[in-house]
């Protein structure tokens, strides 16, 4: 157990260590600008409340001005208690809406006992805070995401859908109306659950698919968390190979021209995949 004096300093290095984080992926993706209105997703989980704070120290410190708006979406699960956020943010002083879509019930319809309700569960909540932020002027959306979901995502998608993609820090929705970011993007959970036990946050489980047992993502979380333990520096490693890829290193033939690289021989008359202009943007995509 440690003494008041200490805990308070180690509160004060990881609470430092999350921002510098969060400021690093806001510059290093440009995620917030000038006149933003960010609406800031909450669950009522230890991420959400956490980016949620971040944002607000942030505000009262950055050079630009932005606006913050925190939504809650009320799915109405069985039991879930109502008061906790409002009463959360109330005491901030916080702006907020609570957003009422039953989504519980369309999920237990469709998706049979025993099953993974995450999927559709995840497409219900972004269509109704899609809908909401077109209806509010919102030009962000802030997500609660950190490192460790991304680097869950991004072998979910090797081992079972065969394809290389993760959660990127910053995504514009497929029609082009809402732009989503990720502030947390370069924190660890591990950060992130320390800080949440020290601020207490009023906690709200997910009963609709926290309970489910043997979900491919816990076994990605355990699997990152050995190596991390075992292996250290290995999960920083694979972080940042998202962030330094070569495509002409992988087999993509949608993402680099392949098929157009020939030799710098004399003679040839034909242009160096390198030199032409079709071939940069091939990479580029």
């Amino acid at each position: 157990m440690l003494n008041p004096k200490k805990e308070r300093t180690e509160f004060n290095k990881l609470h430092k260590r999350l921002r510098r984080n969060v400021g690093s992926a806001i510059a290093d993706f440009n995620m917030i600008e000038a006149g933003d209105k960010i609406m800031v997703c909450l669950s009522g989980g230890k991420d959400s409340y956490t980016l949620l704070d971040i944002l607000l120290h942030l505000q009262k410190t950055a050079p630009i001005h932005f606006d913050i708006l925190a939504v809650n979406l009320d799915q109405k699960q069985p039991g879930f208690p109502e008061h906790v956020l409002s009463e959360y943010l109330e005491k901030l002083g916080v702006a907020y809406h609570i957003i009422e879509n039953d989504t519980y019930s369309v999920v237990k319809r469709v998706i049979p006992e025993g099953q993974t309700t995450c999927s559709l569960c995840s497409r219900l909540r972004r269509g109704s805070l899609y809908g909401y932020a077109q209806e509010q002027g919102i030009t962000k959306i802030a997500l609660g995401h950190h490192r460790d979901d991304i680097l869950e995502t991004f072998f979910l998608n090797i081992f079972f859908a065969g394809k290389l993609k993760a959660m990127p820090p910053k995504l514009l929705s497929d029609d082009g109306k809402n732009m989503v970011i990720r502030p947390l993007a370069y924190c660890k959970e591990k950060d992130i659950e320390k800080y949440s036990d020290f601020k207490q946050f009023p906690i709200i489980p997910c009963n609709l698919c926290g309970s489910q047992e043997n979900l491919q993502r816990l076994a990605m979380k355990k699997m990152l968390e050995n190596w991390d333990k075992n292996t250290p520096g290995r999960v920083e490693s694979i972080f940042s190979s998202l962030q330094n890829i070569a495509p002409s290193q992988l087999a993509d033939t949608q993402l680099f021209d392949f098929t157009g690289l020939q030799l710098d021989v004399p003679g040839n008359d034909k242009p160096d995949v390198f030199e032409s202009d079709s071939a940069g943007l091939d990479i580029l995509q």
